[in-house]
């Protein structure tokens, strides 16, 4: 009678099946991984319109007009005139400025305002008496906030 050797290893449908597992548990890591940060960045958006929303309230507050489309993408300005409004609140997780347009873009903040009766304004001839400040967000939609006037 002749005795078998006792093999070790792995046969190759083992080390298959293991590299299936590992291969499908990292798709799944990293699906998760970049939905979460997808809603992360979108959470930064909404958070970075509502703090430019009340700076706008409390300007609207104490001159009974809101800043022009120039005012807020002068920094110069920005510093006396909103004084605890940071720089960064007006640039998208995305984005590589820190300037508003007047459109909602995909990775730029939009700021629309107008006057009483809807057409530009430049608080000289006409007062800024509405507007309507847009976050574009990943996925699909957006976010905006109106003025409370």
């Amino acid at each position: 009678m002749k005795l078998r050797k006792e093999e070790r290893g792995f046969t190759i449908i083992e080390l298959m099946v293991v590299i299936l597992i590992i291969g499908f548990l990292s798709f799944l890591l990293l699906s998760t991984s970049s939905s979460f940060k997808q809603k992360e960045r979108n959470n930064e958006r909404q958070n970075d319109i509502k703090a430019i929303y009340l700076q706008l309230e409390s300007y609207f507050a104490q001159n009974a007009k809101y800043p022009t489309l120039a005012n807020m993408n002068d920094a110069a300005w920005r510093k006396t005139a909103l004084k605890s409004m940071e720089n960064d609140w007006l640039k998208d997780p995305q984005g590589s400025n820190e300037e508003l347009v007047d459109k909602p873009t995909k990775n730029i903040y939009a700021y629309d305002v107008k006057s009483a009766d809807n057409t530009p304004c430049d608080n000289t001839a006409k007062d800024c008496t509405q507007y309507v400040l847009t976050a574009t967000l990943e996925g699909s939609g957006t976010f905006t906030r109106n003025n409370t006037n």
